[in-house]
């Protein structure tokens, strides 16, 4: 039967768009905890001013927030296609925004261990390439989205196509993910390279010896690889959910989807909001902050003085 003439009290869930109904306690765990850390990151962002960074971690949440409030509407009403297109286009989305943020973060990494010599690109290249794939794969998922919400219901193939254009997307971003990792592993075994043939190096012109020998520098590294590691377990993980369609065992399992989707995204925001790259960097603390705002009151007194 047709899911748009469907109710809990004449249909079986087996007719919904998902078979089986999106646990609402699951769903506001996830929501508070995405809140939480988008009012952090909001604060961050002035403090640090990492422009890139933050306002990608600000859209990622504010999706992934959507999203989950979509699920609790659609454990109200399984059978509203809209409910689920909400849900499917903002959590599918979101990390996209997550990985321009690692994108941002691997040419300062670079930056800091002096290896513009044995990088594969230019420090600022890598947020020139990867985000410019980034946003590629954005707009074929969200054209995919779009051909699937606006396919008249006696068209399924249209929808399908829609789908297909979707999953192309995730696939690409997956592609992409893996081109980075594998630019950062090369990176990592050089700078392991030449560390061991340089031995004992002169560190007393190396104006980030200090930074990279701070806790919060190698918490930092610990944080991005961690966050590195699950958004791409999530990626992969939407990508088999996709391809298998919407009616496979994968797509219908709530475990999978609360455990690779939820936990491992909100793995991934916790480390990039905790170690927040702008501690580890010193781009700009909150400390300097105040002393320019004390600075401008002092200033505003003395000119305002009779």
């Amino acid at each position: 039967m047709n899911p748009k003439y469907c109710t809990l009290e004449t249909c079986s869930l087996e007719d919904a768009y998902m078979h089986y109904r999106p646990s609402i306690p699951g769903c506001i765990v996830y929501i508070a905890l995405y809140g939480l850390l988008l009012v952090i990151q909001t604060i961050q962002c002035p403090i640090y001013r990492m422009w890139g960074f933050s306002g990608s971690m600000v859209i990622g949440l504010i999706l992934d927030i959507i999203g989950y409030v979509a699920r609790i509407l659609f454990h109200g009403d399984p059978f509203n296609f809209n409910y689920f297109l909400m849900n499917l286009i903002c959590l599918g989305l979101a990390p996209i925004f997550y990985c321009a943020a690692l994108y941002f973060l691997l040419g300062r990494v670079v930056t800091v261990y002096r290896g513009e010599d044995i990088s594969r690109l230019r420090p600022r290249n890598y947020a020139i390439v990867f985000v410019s794939c980034d946003v590629f794969a954005l707009i074929m998922q969200g054209a995919g989205g779009a051909i699937t919400s606006t396919a008249p219901d006696d068209n399924p193939g249209l929808r399908d196509t829609g789908v297909n254009v979707m999953i192309a997307g995730l696939a690409f971003q997956v592609a992409t993910l893996t081109l980075f990792i594998s630019f950062a592993l090369e990176f990592i075994y050089r700078l392991i390279r030449r560390e061991r043939r340089a031995g004992q190096s002169d560190e007393s012109k190396d104006e980030y010896a200090a930074l990279r020998a701070r806790k919060t520098w190698k918490g930092f590294i610990m944080a991005l690889v961690l966050a590195t590691v699950t958004v791409y377990i999530r990626s992969i993980y939407r990508v088999v959910e996709l391809n298998g369609g919407f009616d496979s065992a994968v797509a219908n399992d709530e475990v999978a989807f609360m455990v690779l989707e939820g936990a491992m995204v909100s793995i991934t925001c916790i480390c990039l909001t905790v170690m927040h790259p702008g501690m580890a960097l010193r781009t700009r603390g909150l400390k300097a902050l105040l002393n320019q705002a004390l600075h401008s009151w002092s200033l505003l007194a003395r000119q305002n003085r009779p």
